[in-house]
């Protein structure tokens, strides 16, 4: 989910409910909060904590905590709070900018799996981190730690990821990080995915799901080719997400404001596209 910022830059809390609100009701089944779509580098530890609480307390769905950095000690410290906030686990994100081998990123991990009783899901995303989390370093996290129950998946490593699935089975789920490979995850055992365009495709991507769910490909495949222009606006090298799905929000009404440097605010194009898209999108539901 994306974070609201009002007009003097402040984590606007009113908003952050409307919103998490929207997603349940167009077919999330849960919230993921400060994470890269959130922005969560850009949040203090006292940001993240009071948006944790007032999101958790206003919808009924799950609510994961992004409460990691690249800082260990740190995340260790923020993730033994999180649990007093409400939210039902914790997204932990590999270390960004250190660049630590693989037993480093298996000791940030596992440190941060011990900090609380809360089920982690693990975030690979290398090309923000610089590192990708190995197959067999997400076998041994699951396998060391009973509360490591998840994995979102935004490494673009398909291989990898059906590996992982067919090495653990139950022991883990995946979720698809990328918009564009849901398909494909889902194919080698996905359980669905953490999406971005689902703030303004929710019932698109809900609708993938459960048509695999019941062996209708065809559905599934109609439904993804109705999604592509979606997935290529959500992020690009003028305007990488957040920008974007910050915009579809202000486009659908959301006072979402811009985002906090280093994104920062962008042209009107931007608007505009988004405008399009959305748009589309709607009127291809008929």
């Amino acid at each position: 989910m994306v974070t609201p910022f009002a007009n003097d830059g402040a984590v606007d809390f009113d908003v952050a409910v409307a919103v998490a609100r929207f997603l349940v009701d167009s077919g999330s089944d849960g919230i993921v909060l400060a994470g890269s779509t959130g922005e969560g580098s850009a949040l203090s530890d006292d940001e993240k904590m009071d948006l944790f609480a007032c999101v958790a307390e206003a919808v009924t769905v799950p609510v994961l905590a992004g409460s990691t950095s690249s800082d260990t000690a740190r995340s260790v410290a923020l993730t033994g709070r999180v649990a007093d906030t409400g939210v039902a686990g914790v997204l932990a994100t590999t270390p960004a900018y250190a660049r630590p081998s693989q037993v480093g990123i298996a000791g940030h991990l596992g440190a941060i799996a011990d900090s609380t009783s809360l089920p982690i899901m693990l975030y690979d995303i290398p090309s923000r981190t610089g590192r990708k989390i190995a197959a067999a370093t997400t076998i041994e996290l699951v396998h060391a730690h009973a509360n490591v129950r998840g994995l979102k998946d935004a490494s673009g490593d398909l291989p990898g990821a059906a590996h992982v699935k067919a090495v653990l089975g139950d022991a883990i789920d995946l979720y698809s990080g990328d918009d564009s490979l849901l398909l494909p995850f889902l194919a080698v055992g996905a359980t669905g995915i953490v999406s971005v365009a689902a703030h303004w495709a929710g019932p698109e991507f809900a609708s993938i799901v459960s048509s695999v769910a019941r062996g209708d490909w065809t559905t599934a495949r109609a439904l993804n080719e109705r999604l592509a222009r979606s997935c290529t606006f959500e992020s690009s090298e003028a305007a990488p997400n957040p920008i974007p799905t910050k915009a579809a929000m202000r486009f659908l009404g959301f006072a979402v404001g811009q985002c906090r440097w280093p994104l920062g605010p962008i042209g009107s194009d931007v608007d505009e596209t988004a405008a399009s898209v959305v748009t589309e999108l709607r009127g291809a539901r008929g």
